[in-house]
């Protein structure tokens, strides 16, 4: 990387970040324009982001030992 030697990232791993990072916002954004209720998109918003800060740290250190866990 850049800045230090700590961080072994390959083109897949930012492939993969871009996706979920985009995939998140896609879904978020539909979910404001499809949803009328403040609330409810508040509530799947939120959501989304929480699935996709789980699979980020899954991917990133195995929080859970899936077999696609990182580290």
């Amino acid at each position: 990387m850049q800045f230090t030697d700590e961080v072994n990232w390959k083109l897949s791993d930012f492939m993969v970040a871009a996706a979920l990072l985009f995939g998140t916002s896609l879904l978020c954004e539909l979910v404001l324009r499809t949803i009328q209720r403040k609330r409810t998109q508040l509530v799947l918003c939120f959501s989304l982001v929480l699935v996709f800060l789980i699979v980020w740290a899954e991917l990133a250190v195995g929080v859970f030992g899936t077999p696609f866990a990182g580290s």
